[in-house]
């Protein structure tokens, strides 16, 4: 038997490298000579840097704003003339203390700063992923710190805040570097939701960045409004294009603004990583995150991993800490979902490292025995 595993980060518990480890130990455990390949991925968020790191690859540090307008130290890579800069280093959601996290305050300006500090150190193409983002801004963080500034109708220039997308009514760019402007910029996202409306940014994501019903309508509005000084400006509709609203908007405003292109970030990796090749002679795939649910299929790492699967006819099964049944994952193709947790067992215990680990190799123990009996 040869098994691909292809774990996400299982976040703010196990990456996706201790995840594959515990769960490899486990199943050895009951079929000591099982051929394992292990992949380390990413959809664009947290875990992204290590899934495409390479022995080329240099290591940046820098001290930028992180959400909240506090200092945090955070890294990038550089390979040649391209960066790859993960957003959830600067602005994600994990740098903010739960009590804090407000998408009418918080702020993408950290993220501006890793790209700019890349653009200086002579880099032409970036890779942005946008994953993990505490972040309902639009992207106004990213712009102003490369030189974008959002005025107000009497000419003043706003904080780059969720709460100001109601109130600006012009783009300046004439202070912005040719650097900036030249580059070329792809944007790994993590979510294929539109930009703005029932399915957009906020609607989807606001509430687990901190935001209650009020604040949701009004970075709604904020977002639509947002979208039409977007498409006076340059001339493009960006409300509906899937994955503008990745990241709290960051997406569809740098695609229109700095002619980036969107990509799926877990196709990114996926392809990099010749995976659909690699897993030619393999019998089963493991992928897995932290919480499956309707969210797993916008465009996350399990639904990218079964999509290539499939085309290869190989049966999946996906491992959540936590799993919120639906329709759609029913229907998905994934031969199993199975959550490691006990139902009874308190988040917060369950998130502990060793905890994660363990349920993941009693997870494992399970699978191989019940493929033993099947077998």
């Amino acid at each position: 038997m040869k098994i691909a595993i292809a774990f996400d980060s299982f976040k703010g518990s196990l990456s996706s490298v201790e995840a594959a480890h515990a769960f490899i130990d486990g199943f050895r455990s009951e079929i000591p000579d099982t051929e394992f390949v292990s992949f380390a991925i990413a959809d664009g968020g947290e875990g992204m840097l290590s899934s495409l790191s390479t022995p080329q690859s240099v290591t940046i540090e820098k001290d930028v704003t992180n959400p909240i307008g506090t200092i945090v130290l955070s890294k990038y890579l550089i390979e040649g003339h391209k960066a790859i800069i993960e957003m959830a280093q600067a602005s994600g959601l994990t740098l903010v203390p739960e009590h804090l996290r407000n998408p009418m305050l918080t702020t993408s300006f950290g993220t501006g700063e890793l790209i700019m500090d890349a653009l200086e150190h002579g880099c032409q193409e970036i890779l942005l992923g946008i994953g993990g983002s505490a972040t309902n801004d639009a992207g106004m963080g990213i712009l102003s710190a490369l030189g974008y500034r959002f005025l107000d109708a009497d000419g003043n220039e706003l904080q780059p805040c969720g709460a100001n997308l109601s109130a600006v009514q012009t783009i300046d760019d004439t202070k912005v570097q040719d650097i900036v402007k030249e580059a070329k910029y792809t944007i790994a996202c993590d979510v294929d939701v539109p930009f703005c409306g029932p399915n957009g940014a906020a609607y989807t994501f606001a509430a687990q960045k901190g935001a209650d019903k009020d604040m949701i309508n009004t970075l709604d509005k904020g977002m639509h409004h947002f979208a039409d000084i977007i498409l006076k400006h340059y001339g493009i509709n960006i409300k509906d294009i899937p994955g503008a609203g990745a990241a709290g908007g960051v997406g569809g405003s740098l695609k229109a603004v700095l002619n980036a292109n969107l990509k799926r970030g877990i196709d990114i990796i996926l392809n990099t990583i010749n995976f659909e090749k690699q897993i030619e002679d393999c019998n089963l795939v493991i992928t897995g995150e932290g919480h499956i649910d309707h969210q797993t299929l916008m465009s996350k790492a399990p639904s990218g991993v079964l999509r290539i699967a499939q085309k290869k006819g190989i049966p999946v099964i996906a491992l959540g800490g936590r799993v919120t049944m639906c329709e759609e994952l029913k229907n998905s193709g994934f031969q199993d979902i199975i959550c490691i947790t006990p139902h009874s067992m308190p988040i917060q215990q369950a998130i502990h490292p060793q905890t994660a680990t363990s349920n993941l190799r009693k997870t494992a123990i399970h699978i191989a025995r019940m493929l033993t009996q099947r077998y």
